[in-house]
């Protein structure tokens, strides 16, 4: 497929009332208005495709910026690919999902984790906490630098709530995923959870809420999901 026909068919999946929700929920113009479930069968028939997914996040429209990570290879995707991503990342659900998915499947995850996660840009350091907790909750636990996510649990209790509303959303789900899929830092993720308090965003009006990292990691522990890895981020 091309790009001027993907575009073609995610215009006509386009629904005014998912792009009014979508926009409440700072997705930003130019979008069609397409739900996910409606971009799966595109995804389905292209899988993965490198040169593909760039051209389509290049038209910076939402739908079809969404749709590029979905079908992204990961593994192929250069910095300066991931660079270019973040930066134009200015919707929500790009800088919160799309991007970090794309960055944590690919070989420099945690190096630009550790890089943005210290951008004065919101949505660039929202997207370094996100790509975080995709990392945490892919990688086994043996890969994964325990003592860097410690001091990282300790930053967050000490920044969380001076943050920038989305950084503060995403370092919330940082705490999550810690607790929820590193088993030896488990305790930790929750002693950081009650030092936080709770978390207040603002959420522009909309009924979404922050999780309560503790009452979230109980949940998943009380499903007997506790240290689960995932096989994709994507969704």
């Amino acid at each position: 497929m091309t790009v001027k026909e993907i575009m073609a068919e995610l215009k006509t999946l386009g629904d005014p009332q998912i792009k009014s929700i979508l926009q409440k929920h700072g997705v930003r113009e130019p979008l069609f208005g397409v739900r996910v479930g409606d971009m799966k069968p595109i995804q389905k028939r292209i899988k993965k495709d490198y040169q593909l997914a760039k051209e389509l996040y290049a038209t910076g429209n939402a739908d079809a910026m969404y749709l590029a990570g979905l079908i992204a290879d990961d593994e192929k995707m250069t910095l300066a690919d991931l660079q270019t991503w973040v930066r134009q990342a200015l919707s929500n659900n790009i800088c919160d999902y799309t991007v970090p998915w794309v960055a944590a499947g690919s070989p420099y995850g945690y190096q630009l984790a550790m890089e943005w996660i210290d951008a004065t840009e919101q949505h660039i350091a929202a997207a370094g906490w996100a790509t975080l907790s995709s990392l945490v909750s892919l990688r086994p636990d043996a890969t994964l630098d325990m003592a860097a996510l410690r001091s990282l649990l300790k930053r967050v209790a000490g920044a969380i709530h001076s943050a920038q509303d989305r950084v503060r959303y995403a370092m919330n789900g940082f705490i999550i995923a810690v607790g929820a899929y590193v088993i030896p830092l488990k305790e930790e993720a929750l002693a950081t959870a009650k030092k936080m308090g709770t978390v207040t965003v603002d959420m522009d009006g909309t009924a979404c809420k922050v999780p309560d990292a503790a009452e979230y990691i109980a949940r998943i522990e009380s499903r007997g999901a506790l240290g689960k890895k995932k096989k994709t981020v994507k969704c």
